[in-house]
């Protein structure tokens, strides 16, 4: 049995190799293609949690004192890492073949990154730049049932996309009181990739909403850089006009403003009380004319017993709302309507006041801001010398959302 075995072996052996024999006669034997990587740079990559330090990372991912303390210094002025935030990834690359230090690449928000590495002199140096995306564009329309941002949901249209367009009507619409069951959007926005990966949206390209029977149409659109090499852009109505409104600089004619806005507490002799102060008072006449700085809805008009005497309160959309205090009487009602520059009461000292002034507060997004700094878009219209460039670059845009 063994003996047939080893036969049958012999034979099978001696016929492959007979067969790689002629084989090799016949025709050439392929080789695989051998490639061979080149080793890369090593990367570390820290997701940066709640006590994290860029001390403590950098120590975790091999970077010593001199050179952290290096890094710091050259990086102060452009963005100081001593303020990274939590959530976001820090990322560092080191040499293959010495593991000396290279590069750190740090998201400063989500159009800047904070590069900092060596020079051709072998200095090292820091510098913004900015990130580059993939851009993919896509639709979305619907029909609201309950609110925009439901609607949105439901369609698994990425949040902050719907909170974006409700930016761009937030001068005309009152997404908070003014949506209606079934009223109807469709918008046309960026997606933003890296890597083939999904970021996050983009711009939002064109828009329609029809809130109550009202059809508004918004449209982006860049004019350049002015004088000062800011950028003039916008959403803009078909006619060019801006769907942005901007608020009156002043609601009062002042003679000075007696006290500024302040996130700590001042102590008021006359009342011996301590108090924030999230306001303008603007110091006037009794008796001067306030004004409304925009178009809205009085929500409140009447005494308070909280300091501040006779108050009046104006939502001008879901985003601002403005507040007039001390006065010495009032000019408008709860629900009534407003527009921009329309006198709503006048300068008094009601409440807890030692002079006549206007105590002015601006609130967005249900947080007191500082009504002098805050950032208001323009509402210029399209220039005439750019209404031709406008209309050519929002043409296929109104196809698409009244298609």
């Amino acid at each position: 049995m063994k003996k047939y075995i080893i036969s049958i072996l012999l034979l099978a052996i001696s016929g492959l190799a007979s067969g790689c024999i002629f084989e090799g006669k016949s025709k050439d034997i392929e080789v695989p293609e051998v490639i061979i990587e080149e080793p890369r740079d090593r990367e570390e990559v820290v997701l940066i949690e709640t006590d994290m330090t860029f001390s403590t990372i950098s120590e975790e991912v091999g970077i010593g004192g001199t050179l952290m303390m290096n890094i710091l210094a050259v990086s102060e002025e452009i963005y100081n890492l001593v303020k990274i935030r939590v959530g976001r990834e820090i990322k560092f690359y080191f040499d293959k073949d010495t593991d000396e230090f290279i590069r750190l690449i740090y998201p400063i928000d989500t159009e800047e990154e904070l590069f900092v590495e060596y020079n051709e002199e072998g200095e090292l140096f820091a510098e913004r730049r900015e990130i580059e995306y993939q851009l993919k564009i896509k639709t979305a329309e619907g029909v609201i049932e309950s609110s925009l941002y439901q609607s949105a949901l439901d369609q698994n249209i990425d949040e902050r996309a719907i909170i974006d367009l409700a930016d761009v009507f937030a001068w005309t619409v009152d997404f908070g009181m003014g949506i209606r069951v079934g009223d109807t959007y469709k918008f046309i926005f960026e997606e933003r990739y890296r890597n083939g990966e999904y970021q996050m949206p983009g711009e939002i390209l064109a828009a329609k909403f029809v809130n109550d029977g009202k059809t508004i149409e918004g449209y982006y659109f860049s004019e350049g850089l002015d004088e000062d090499g800011d950028l003039l852009e916008g959403y803009y109505h078909p006619s060019g006009e801006s769907v942005q409104k901007i608020f009156l600089k002043n609601p009062v004619s002042f003679k000075y403003i007696s006290s500024g806005f302040t996130t700590g507490r001042r102590y008021v002799e006359a009342f011996n009380v301590s108090t924030g102060h999230r306001a303008i008072d603007y110091a006037a006449a009794a008796g001067t004319p306030i004004r409304s700085v925009g178009d809205g809805t009085v929500t409140f008009a009447g005494w308070n017993s909280q300091g501040y005497g006779y108050l009046t309160k104006i939502r001008h959309n879901s985003v601002f709302s403005t507040n007039y205090a001390h006065q010495s009487r009032m000019a408008v009602s709860y629900g009534q309507k407003v527009t921009q520059g329309q006198i709503i009461g006048y300068v008094g000292s009601t409440g807890f006041s030692t002079g006549p002034h206007l105590h002015f507060e601006m609130v967005k997004n249900g947080t007191k801001i500082n009504p002098l700094t805050v950032d208001i878009p323009s509402d210029e219209s399209i220039a005439e010398d750019k209404m031709e460039e406008f209309k050519a670059a929002i043409t296929d845009w109104q196809k698409q959302l009244n298609n």
